[in-house]
């Protein structure tokens, strides 16, 4: 009969199941569970197996730069960073309410690293996520435009609950990035969370953008209502070595 049940949890996929069921055939633990307790037990490694694999899904299709955790994140360093802020961001309610966050700083500051961390932690609470180095996002859409399929790599991003851009203004933003920054942020403006890290302040982005009636529309709303993680000091990987 064991042999007929394990075989129906493989065809029936439910491999959690499956798992913990060899457990307590094995440990004999079955005989001393009531009925509700095995049947319990099972649905809950079951349910735990699933949430695993679609955490695993998520992660994998974020396409993180970094494997990173909040547990991880380095509070030792002195670099200006505020554990209570970091706490208060890792519930994910700013992805809930799909407001943005600013990662600020110098090269090797740990921009990027904190950044994937909440993007992580949003895959591990549900929430679908992607990762982009903005540069390469730029040119990748500039060559949608020639192909034809720009508004559908546009409503791609869209889809995600967290966009993180990262490495944002390395270099100035011609018309064509601009426009593209620009119908990014009206797609997700008060809709979807965004995530953005950049080496330059806040206040000198407006230069960072050709197309000034762009950088005031965009800059308006995204500086004024996000969240700020203003990083400093020397880099981290300098320190280390």
């Amino acid at each position: 009969m064991n042999e007929i049940t394990l075989e129906r949890m493989n065809a029936l996929r439910l491999t959690g199941m499956r798992e913990a069921f060899e457990r307590m055939l094995q440990a004999k633990t079955a005989e001393a569970l009531t009925a509700d307790q095995a049947v319990a037990m099972l649905i809950n490694a079951e349910w735990d197996a699933r949430n695993s694999r679609r955490v695993e899904y998520r992660l994998k299709n974020a396409h993180f730069r970094y494997k990173a955790c909040m547990a991880e994140i380095d509070y030792v360093h002195n670099r200006g960073l505020d554990r209570n802020q970091i706490a208060r961001l890792s519930d994910c309610a700013f992805v809930r309410n799909a407001e943005s966050v600013l990662v600020v700083g110098p090269t090797g500051v740990g921009k990027s690293y904190i950044a994937s961390s909440l993007g992580e932690q949003a895959c591990q609470m549900g929430y679908k996520v992607l990762y982009q180095n903005a540069t390469r996002l730029f040119t990748q859409l500039k060559m949608k435009k020639v192909d034809g399929s720009y508004i559908d790599e546009i409503e791609k991003l869209g889809k995600n609950d967290l966009l993180i851009l990262d490495d944002l203004f390395l270099q100035p933003l011609d018309s064509n990035a601009s426009l593209a920054l620009m119908e990014i942020m009206e797609d997700r403006y008060a809709r979807k969370a965004l995530i953005i890290t950049s080496q330059y302040p806040p206040d000198k982005w407006w230069d960072m953008i050709k197309d000034k009636t762009i950088a005031d529309a965009l800059l308006d709303r995204l500086i004024n209502t996000s969240h700020k993680i203003m990083l400093q000091g020397e880099s981290m990987r300098r320190k280390k070595q």
